[in-house]
């Protein structure tokens, strides 16, 4: 497996939000409209196939389910719709959940199990949805309290029934989101034993303010990690008490992942992933994959010089240097591309540059483009 990250450039837009299907072969991908674009792998490039044209403002997050291959979106327009493919026509089928709320969906995921997924709001709510057979439709069931702001990420956890929340009133939760009737009663674990639906497993802040952008489940359950917008990731393991926030000298991280129970990837403003790691009993920033990039000595044509403008909204007047990694605007996604939940061995990001990068963890834990502290 090659080092080099694979770089992706779609050229229409800014790139909000995107995922995969189970074997990675296609793609659901939003540049920043109502439209959620679906591509297929064609040989080294993406080939589009068809749109989902569902939403009437901009698309604010898709998830793929990886064995039912079903798709959900979430916008700005306050709705969700479940896709599903029909076999006969080979179209992308809408289904409109009832999410009862009163401002944008701002994010959604498919739980462990894909028989429910969450939507966070600015409605200062989670709306836990699932299929109700006997009137043939996806509805969603609130968590409200004690949220007090825009929920602004998720994450489920293996179990199945726990659901972390990222929120702008500088705030991460862990909720039960049990579900009679389709839940089973979980295994008791750190995070408690009795969960009926709403339960506040736990509350945590960073400690110096800062909105959740980025909320993460370790690959057991047993930690989560979630960045603020204060340029800090934190990480808390209620089994042991364990709580530490680690202050890195770098823009805030919007999205967080765990590559392994002791490795997180975390990439927002600088542009760039960066690795974080337990050594010993601490946590600390390791290295930047994209740090060392140099700056290639070749001369550039003038649709080069103008491309590069438009994917870092500069001007021509701009005086900024250039800037030496592969996005050159901010990252805004990071998805699990290829591995298992507790070794993940290559990711993905998307960012406003409108590239979409897959990323060899391995070449990281190597110090590829180390930056050390």
């Amino acid at each position: 497996m090659s080092d080099a990250p694979i770089v992706n450039e779609f050229n229409q837009g800014p790139i909000s939000c995107h995922a995969f299907n189970g074997d990675r072969t296609e793609l659901a991908i939003c540049f920043n409209t109502n439209v959620v674009s679906i591509f297929r792998k064609s040989g080294a490039s993406w080939t589009q196939t068809s749109t989902l044209a569902e939403h009437d403002k901009p698309v604010t997050s898709v998830d793929w389910a990886p064995r039912s291959n079903r798709i959900v979106t979430c916008s700005q327009d306050r709705n969700a719709y479940v896709w599903t493919l029909d076999g006969a026509t080979h179209q992308w089928k809408p289904t409109l959940v009832l999410l009862r709320i009163n401002r944008a969906a701002t994010f959604v995921r498919w739980s462990p199990e894909e028989d429910k997924f969450a939507v966070a709001s600015g409605s200062r709510c989670i709306s836990v949805c699932y299929f109700e057979e006997d009137n043939d439709w996806w509805v969603g069931k609130h968590i409200k309290k004690p949220i007090r702001s825009t929920v602004l990420s998720l994450d489920w956890h293996p179990n199945n029934v726990l659901l972390a929340a990222g929120c702008a009133d500088m705030k991460a939760r862990v909720f039960s989101a049990f579900i009679k009737g389709i839940d089973k009663k979980p295994a008791p674990s750190p995070w408690g034993e009795k969960l009926p639906f709403n339960t506040v497993c736990g509350e945590f802040s960073n400690g110096s303010g800062g909105w959740i952008h980025s909320v993460a489940f370790s690959p057991s359950g047993e930690s989560l990690a979630f960045t603020g917008h204060d340029s800090t990731i934190t990480v808390v393991s209620p089994g042991t008490g364990d709580v530490q926030s680690i202050r890195a000298p770098f823009l805030p991280y919007l999205s967080v992942i765990w590559l392994n129970e002791s490795q997180i990837v975390a990439a927002g403003h600088d542009c760039a992933p960066h690795l974080f790691e337990l050594k010993g009993q601490q946590w600390a920033f390791s290295a930047s994959l994209d740090a060392a990039v140099k700056k290639a000595d070749v001369g550039f044509t003038a649709r080069d010089t103008f491309r590069r403008m438009d994917s870092r909204a500069q001007s021509a007047t701009s005086t900024d240097t250039e800037v030496h990694t592969q996005h050159q605007n901010t990252i805004n996604s990071i998805r699990p591309f290829s591995g298992t939940p507790g070794h993940v061995e290559q990711f993905s990001t998307s960012a406003i540059d409108g590239k979409l990068i897959i990323w060899n963890a391995h070449s990281i834990s190597r110090g590829l483009g180390n930056l050390h502290l």
